[in-house]
């Protein structure tokens, strides 16, 4: 009873924030410059008076703040984001068109960065004075520290120009007719290289977390006692270090998730 009154409560908090971040989104649209149906009818190729006109009653902007923000944030409790006037299609029917590549890339680039960064910083711990250990930190800074474009861009050069092993853009080949497995690996292919490009930045910051927590929980005193005990180092490492220290690292992952999938791009 009290974990679900704690759920219903972190879930009611979600939706107020939401409903707020939705007000705010709205009103810093409303105090930017220039007037939308200007830019609308400059995209159609036509800015006579009448015209600007049918867009603004077309689009609701003719109408009072309070309704548009009414209109607005009814529309997107309904999963209705509008109308791209440009591409002349639905947005929600954009964002979905283009959801399971993003939700793959992100995906796999979670699990490529969480899984890689806590076996480095594992590694990393247990050889925490001895160069290999000091090699995988400052590898670890190194990917944190380079711009995330630039490593796409130099892998773009390298892999895909020079040497010719992995494809430089799209999900799949286009007009290869792939099916069943054979499709699977030709869109692997091509996740390679961007899957790993975002990847490297996350895998980083796990990588120094996981280090860092491990070295804290090597301190305490269930580890000293499981080393008075004569367990084998491996194992301590693995069953009372790592499982420790893995307790912020999950933690930091789950709030990052999203931040990986909104900073895709």
């Amino acid at each position: 009873m009290v974990y679900a009154r704690l759920i219903l409560m972190r879930l009611f908090k979600a939706v107020i924030v939401l409903f707020l971040i939705v007000i705010f989104n709205f009103l810093l649209i409303q105090m930017a410059p220039g007037d939308p149906a200007a830019i609308l009818a400059g995209q159609a190729g036509a800015a006579d008076q009448e015209f600007l006109n049918q867009l603004r009653e077309r689009f609701g902007l003719d109408q009072p703040m309070y309704v548009q923000l009414w209109r607005y944030v009814s529309g997107i409790a309904m999963l209705d984001f509008g109308y791209s006037y440009r591409l002349g299609v639905p947005v929600f029917d954009l964002i979905m068109d283009r959801l399971p590549a993003t939700l793959l890339l992100t995906g796999t680039a979670f699990v490529l960065s969480l899984v890689l960064g806590i076996v480095a910083g594992s590694m990393a711990a247990a050889r925490v004075k001895k160069p290999s250990g000091s090699l995988i930190m400052a590898l670890a800074l190194i990917f944190y520290a380079t711009p995330l474009f630039w490593v796409a861009l130099m892998s773009v050069v390298v892999f895909s120009v020079y040497l010719g092993w992995l494809p430089a853009y799209g999900l799949y080949t286009v007009g290869a007719g792939h099916t069943g497995f054979a499709l699977v690996l030709d869109v692997a292919k091509h996740l390679v290289l961007p899957a790993t490009t975002l990847a490297l930045f996350f895998m980083a910051i796990y990588t120094r977390m996981t280090r860092t927590s491990m070295l804290d929980a090597a301190q305490q005193d269930y580890v000293k006692t499981a080393r008075a005990k004569g367990l084998k180092p491996s194992i301590i490492q693995r069953r009372h270090v790592l499982r420790n220290a893995l307790l912020p690292i999950i933690t930091l992952a789950g709030l990052q998730a999203g931040q990986m999938v909104g900073g895709a791009i």
